[in-house]
């Protein structure tokens, strides 16, 4: 697919890792419907990526008849919907045995619903509209990014709930691959490491070096502009489907 056709559903669009996919979407001649909750940011985004060019729709991901009915809003602003990626999430953390006692179990359940069930529900809601698309090269007729985390492999103390949902994207990659396959419809997921983000601005910059200096190479954070890069790279390569990709410097996360 080229990057100038796509037509793109993207969650957590307006700021982050979503936010940075929306620019170069755009930048790249594509069009984009940003999903998250935030509407001043929401707003803000469309006003600096044009409103010719993007659109906010306020949408909780676990919401299926909202998703179904923003997905299908989203196709028509768009003149089409051929990508949907999914960056909404939230870390969740917390020990299962803590200073106040176990984990409640709402939190483990909110943290799995937002990252794994609200991705799977975008996900699907999205391929239901690909499906009728008009076949391009080698038959594609849509893509699905999901983001995952260096966490699905290695979670750390207090990441149990965060770790299980990422997991679970990672998990779902390689057979919603092979079953859309037959609607030429690839998946493939981002498993990224430490990336500058506005969580990771809010960390003191004693905190911010210790990170960057447990990454082997290049020894800094992840860019937004990186993820997005592969994201583009994704997008152009047809014959990349049923994977996930680390994009984490080789760095392998610690016990804690």
């Amino acid at each position: 697919m080229q990057i100038s056709n796509a037509r793109a559903v993207i969650t957590g669009g307006v700021s982050g890792l979503g936010f940075a996919v929306a620019q170069r979407i755009v930048r790249d001649g594509g069009r984009v419907a940003l999903f998250d909750v935030n509407e001043d940011k929401g707003a803000a985004a469309v006003a600096e990526l044009g409103a010719d060019k993007a659109a906010f729709f306020r949408t909780d991901v676990t919401d299926e008849t909202g998703v179904v009915a923003n997905v299908n809003a989203a196709n028509e602003f768009l003149g089409g919907l051929n990508v949907a990626v999914n960056c909404a999430g939230i870390l969740g953390s917390g020990r299962v045995l803590g200073k106040d006692g176990p984990m409640p179990l709402s939190q483990f359940q909110t943290t799995v619903m937002v990252n794994l069930v609200g991705s799977f529900n975008v996900a699907k809601a999205a391929a239901q509209v690909m499906q009728a698309n008009e076949a391009g090269v080698d038959g594609e007729r849509g893509v699905i990014i999901n983001t995952a985390s260096v966490a699905a492999y290695e979670g750390q103390i207090g990441q149990a709930a965060y770790s299980a949902s990422k997991g679970g994207v990672v998990g779902m990659t390689l057979p919603m691959a092979r079953e859309l396959a037959r609607f030429g419809i690839r998946v493939l997921t981002i498993a990224p490491g430490v990336f500058w983000t506005p969580m990771v601005d809010g960390m003191p910059e004693s905190v911010q070096q210790s990170l960057a200096a447990s990454i082997p190479f290049p020894s800094r954070l992840g860019k937004p502009e990186e993820f997005a890069d592969l994201a583009a790279y994704i997008l152009g390569n047809t014959y990349l489907n049923g994977e996930t990709i680390r994009l984490d410097g080789a760095t392998r996360l610690a016990p804690k």
